[in-house]
């Protein structure tokens, strides 16, 4: 038996209605259609990706293990290769840098004994009077030897003149002439080096105070913990020598 038309309606209509108004069963059991859909196509993918060598046979798979063992020992030796390089430039760069380091260090001690920089250490301040005109280039020379072989590292007198390897002296009816340069008594020499070395080397019997007490002048000397040496000398070029470049 057929049913009234308005019946029929009412199904469709259901139907419709539960298509755009799902219930909360059915959107479970979507979500649960959807996320196993999802699973079964990446499973797909996955076995795809995974079977690259299913259909080779033994020899290709022989073949193809050489050659990723092959490219594996070569990435190991590149691997090592660049690992020793870094090892080699790194040591080449720290014994750059000490050799460095140690050619400032020279080239500071020898501008200090050049006369080319300042310096100030501990050290010794000589004064030397002379009432009676006795005090000779002679005892100059003298004093200053024997603060060389004591281990000065730098002189000056009179806050004028930097004693040097090159200095140069001459007699005068004045004074003493240092490097040109005329100085008068009282002579003040300045020297940078152990105090007590210094000093010692100044008093030891029959040297250098001895000498000019004898002529009728006198010697005082000061220790300091810190003499400042200001006056520099103008560096002076070779007229013949030449520096040899390192092989």
């Amino acid at each position: 038996m057929t049913p009234p038309h308005d019946e029929r309606t009412s199904g469709r209509d259901r139907l419709r209605h539960s298509f755009l108004r799902p219930s909360r069963g059915q959107a479970v059991v979507a979500v649960l259609v959807g996320l196993l859909a999802f699973a079964g196509v990446t499973q797909v993918r996955i076995s795809d990706r995974g079977d690259a060598y299913a259909g080779l046979r033994q020899d290709q798979l022989i073949q193809a293990l050489d050659g990723l063992q092959a490219a594996s020992r070569k990435s190991e030796r590149d691997i090592a290769d660049l690992e020793q390089t870094r090892n080699q430039l790194s040591s080449r760069t720290q014994r750059r840098a000490a050799a460095l380091k140690q050619a400032q260090r020279e080239l500071s001690t020898l501008a200090v004994l050049a006369g080319t920089v300042a310096a100030n250490g501990p050290g010794i301040e000589v004064t030397v009077q002379d009432p009676k005109g006795g005090f000779s280039l002679t005892h100059l020379l003298d004093g200053i030897e024997e603060l060389r072989n004591a281990g000065v590292e730098a002189m000056e007198i009179n806050r004028r003149v930097r004693v040097v390897a090159q200095t140069s002296f001459d007699d005068d009816a004045q004074g003493v002439r240092v490097d040109g340069t005329l100085l008068e008594p009282p002579y003040v020499i300045d020297a940078i080096g152990d105090p007590d070395t210094l000093a010692g080397a100044l008093k030891f019997q029959g040297g250098f105070s001895d000498d000019v007490k004898l002529d009728g002048g006198s010697v005082t000397v000061t220790k300091h913990k810190l003499v400042a040496i200001n006056v520099t000398r103008a560096p002076t070029r070779p007229r013949w020598a030449v520096p040899v470049t390192a092989q």
